[in-house]
C-alpha cells in the first residue's frame, strides 16, 4: 500500500472526518488529498482538497453522517483551527454503488 505524505493538519483533519463517519477506517477509501500552503496578512495555514469513496452497503448513511452540518462542526485538531469546510461538489453514486465525497477545507495554525 502506498502512503501519501500528509501534513500534521491534513492528517488530523482526515482522522476527524473518519471519526465522524462512525465506521471502521477500512470502509472509507482515500482517493485524493491535496494540501497547499495558505496565508493572509495575519494567519498561516493550509487549503485542503479531499476526495473520499465509500463503498458497499450503507454508503449513503455513512456519507451523510460524515458530512452532516460540516460548517458548524468544531473539529478538535491540536495546534490548528478548521476555519472553513464545505462539500466541494454534490455527493455522487458511482457505477459500483459507492458514494464519492469531495470536500474543501481551510485550516489555520493556532
Amino acid at each position: 500500500m502506498m502512503r501519501m505524505p500528509l501534513s500534521e493538519a491534513a492528517s488530523a483533519l482526515l482522522r476527524a472526518l473518519l471519526a465522524r463517519a462512525g465506521v471502521s477506517r477500512d470502509r472509507i477509501l482515500l482517493s485524493e488529498f491535496r494540501s497547499t500552503d495558505w496565508q493572509s496578512l495575519t494567519f498561516i495555514g493550509e487549503r485542503h482538497h479531499v476526495h473520499l469513496r465509500i463503498p458497499g452497503p450503507g454508503a449513503d448513511a455513512i456519507a451523510r453522517r460524515m458530512t452532516a452540518d460540516l460548517e458548524d462542526v468544531e473539529f478538535a485538531i491540536p495546534g490548528h483551527v478548521v476555519a472553513d469546510i464545505v462539500l466541494a461538489a454534490p455527493m455522487t453514486r458511482d457505477g459500483d454503488g459507492s458514494i464519492s465525497v469531495e470536500l474543501e477545507a481551510l485550516t489555520i495554525a493556532d
